[in-house]
């Protein structure tokens, strides 16, 4: 079967940078709809979009598109350049490139671990700030995700990866790049997180879900047995459950 006019597939530039691109795989016959797979690694150039290789494949294999999406980040390293606000603006054009690519958007989810969780969530509200928003979010799967920039930020999570992203300690007046402080995020958000993390601690996730749902918002804690990487572990029990999420979905 031909694939439809304007479909592509493989690496794709939104940017001109090196790291604006993203990997677009697709399943045999019409997706059930897109994930958007957000790398973690505290936002930090020493990694890349190499770790969401492995959920892009097992998303495929169940029949879903998956845009495996890189941005700017921080610190030395080939993909440094980011920080805010160039990683939001990445991620936002990022997630509106896929307006080109010849792709049903009726469901997108954005799923993304650790850092890539925070982005995740951030991206599905974009728009309230100025970041253009052509492809909505439709749904967010946050795997172990940093959701509350201030806390984190007090807790040292990442050796000052919140103050390095930032360029400064994390206030209220982040609010525009801070997950907990944009609630309620106006679609459905899942946090799933290992009980046992001991790099991004449970209580990210918890404290989210309370404030989504405190203020109206549709937000789940689904607790996993494991540490900061089963959620990212396409053999593990919490991937499972990751897929149950997304059938419900698509």
């Amino acid at each position: 079967m031909s694939e439809p006019e304007g479909r592509a597939e493989g690496r794709l530039d939104y940017g001109s940078d090196p790291s604006q691109y993203g990997e677009l795989s697709l399943p045999e016959g019409d997706p059930r709809g897109v994930v958007v797979v957000i790398h973690g690694g505290f936002w930090k150039a020493a990694y890349d979009a190499s770790l969401g290789r492995p959920l892009a494949a097992a998303l495929v294999a169940r029949g879903w598109a998956a845009w495996n999406l890189e941005y700017r980040r921080v610190g030395a390293g080939g993909g440094a350049g980011g920080g805010a606000p160039a990683t939001f603006d990445d991620v936002a054009a990022g997630i509106d490139h896929l307006a080109g690519l010849g792709l049903d958007l009726t469901t997108v989810v954005a799923l993304g671990h650790s850092a890539g969780g925070h982005l995740a969530a951030w991206a599905a509200t974009r728009g309230r700030d100025g970041w253009p928003q052509r492809v909505p979010v439709t749904a967010v799967v946050s795997q172990a995700g940093v959701l509350d920039l201030r806390s984190a930020d007090a807790d040292g999570l990442g050796d000052g990866a919140v103050r390095a992203l930032l360029g400064h300690a994390a206030t209220a007046a982040d609010a525009p790049y801070d997950p907990i402080q944009r609630v309620p995020a106006g679609v459905p958000v899942w946090c799933v997180h290992g009980r046992d993390d001991d790099v991004v601690p449970p209580s990210q996730s918890a404290a989210y879900v309370e404030a989504a749902r405190a203020s109206g918002g549709r937000a789940e804690l689904v607790e996993v047995e494991g540490d900061h990487f089963v959620v990212v572990d396409p053999d593990s029990p919490a991937w499972a459950r990751i897929v149950g999420i997304l059938d419900t979905l698509g």
